[in-house]
């Protein structure tokens, strides 16, 4: 098996009569995207402070590939921890600094590297993360979404081996959660660094993770691929269904795919054999082609809507949603059999507003109808299941039968 590429043995941290840590066993390993999940205030903080050597354990030990920490020497452990990187939680971007003198900053106080040479590598992270138009810009001239992303440059110019962000949607809307988490796996994608969460945003961490880690009363009660931790008995796994309950109060109500599977997952418990349950799939035949030709963000405002109507229509009838692909959307309505889903569908149908969604509203050839009515498409599947039937086999039943709606 391949050595961790960071690893905590029976680490334990206590100030005054506070024991935070206890006994901390854990394996991050390189490449990966991890996440260390925990209600507030459970010590995340703490153990991420070990992580980067701002902490020492009382008891146990920290290694980084294999190697202890504690045993280095100075000038070892600072070049060990030097190929951490640290994406703060608020960005922590210099005002006074443009882009590019931010993001060059690191370079400049930690390196001898050639002025040349500095402005290579910049220009390099700059144009990786499409920030070319913003170089000379200031902070507070840019989005949040790019000031995230010069926060994340900032944090790669280093070439480093691994980005540990803490805790990166705080106090973020759940579209703005959603944008940034996707953010940080396209680039973990990209250049390839292994990544660690720190995060109490319970699931919406579980769609870009590797591996879960799970931090409950001092302790390390999980780890492992996310679709474990899913069918994990534990009393902090009882904590997180919970919240699942709350999450279609937020602002569109869509699941990702594991979350959607979680909640499925406790339908079925509940149902034990006896309800039904009818699946409805609805995709947006031209809207891929839509975005392709006017880009995603421009549709954004659009999906949000659609969620919003899925949720506001459906989810009061009981039901749950994901979005599995960029134009297929998913609903679960638990204790419907087919003919009553039929008749739910006629008001779904009649109550939907295709001025509401003009971003998405397509022609044949998929450009942009917004300056004139335009037509909304949909296509409409439904299919009826049981707790002895793969869910699977129910979506794909109902996405074998959709039929194309035309609204005007």
């Amino acid at each position: 098996m391949a050595v961790p590429f960071i690893e905590f043995r029976g680490v334990s941290k206590q100030f005054g009569d506070n024991r935070v840590l206890e006994r901390i066993d854990l394996q991050i390993y390189e490449g990966e995207v991890t996440t260390i999940i925990g209600l507030s205030g459970s010590g995340k903080s703490v153990l991420l402070k070990h992580i980067i050597g701002l902490l020492q354990p009382d008891e146990g030990e920290v290694l980084l590939q294999g190697k202890k920490l504690g045993s280095m020497t100075k000038t070892e452990q600072d070049r060990a921890l030097s190929r951490i990187s640290y994406m703060f939680q608020q960005n922590a971007l210099f005002d006074s600094l443009t882009v590019y003198e931010n993001i060059a900053l690191p370079l400049r106080e930690k390196t001898n590297l050639s002025r040349k040479e500095i402005e290579k590598r910049v220009m390099a992270r700059i144009e990786q993360t499409e920030l070319t138009q913003a170089a000379q810009r200031y902070p507070s001239e840019l989005s949040g979404g790019m000031q995230k992303r010069a926060a994340l440059a900032r944090a790669l110019v280093t070439d480093p081996t691994a980005v540990l962000f803490d805790e990166p949607t705080t106090g973020q809307d759940p579209v703005r959660k959603n944008a940034i988490l996707s953010m940080i796996a396209q680039y973990q994608r990209k250049f390839g660094f292994t990544a660690i969460l720190v995060s109490h945003e319970i699931p919406d961490v579980y769609f870009i993770s590797n591996r879960i880690l799970a931090l409950y009363e001092r302790k390390i009660v999980f780890q492992g691929p996310p679709e474990e931790f899913e069918n994990f008995k534990h009393p902090f796994q009882e904590e997180v269904a919970a919240s699942l309950e709350e999450l279609q109060h937020q602002l569109t109500g869509i699941y990702s795919k594991r979350q959607f599977l979680m909640k499925n997952s406790f339908l079925r418990d509940r149902l034990r054999g006896e309800g039904k349950y009818t699946a409805f799939v609805y995709t947006i035949p031209t809207l891929k082609s839509a975005t392709k030709n006017n880009g995603l963000s421009s549709l954004h405002p659009s999906l949000i809507n659609l969620g919003l109507w899925i949720v506001d229509y459906l989810g009061n009838l009981g039901g749950f949603s994901t979005r599995v692909d960029l134009n297929e959307f998913i609903t679960i309505l638990p204790y419907s059999s087919l003919d009553e889903a039929e008749h739910i569908l006629e008001g779904f149908l009649g109550d939907l507003n295709a001025k509401r969604f003009a971003g998405i509203t397509t022609n044949q050839h998929g450009r942009s109808d917004s300056e004139s009515p335009g037509r909304f498409c949909f296509r409409v599947g439904l299919a009826e299941g049981n707790t002895d039937v793969a869910i699977t086999d129910v979506i794909n039943a109902a996405r074998s039968k959709q039929k194309e709606v035309i609204l005007r």
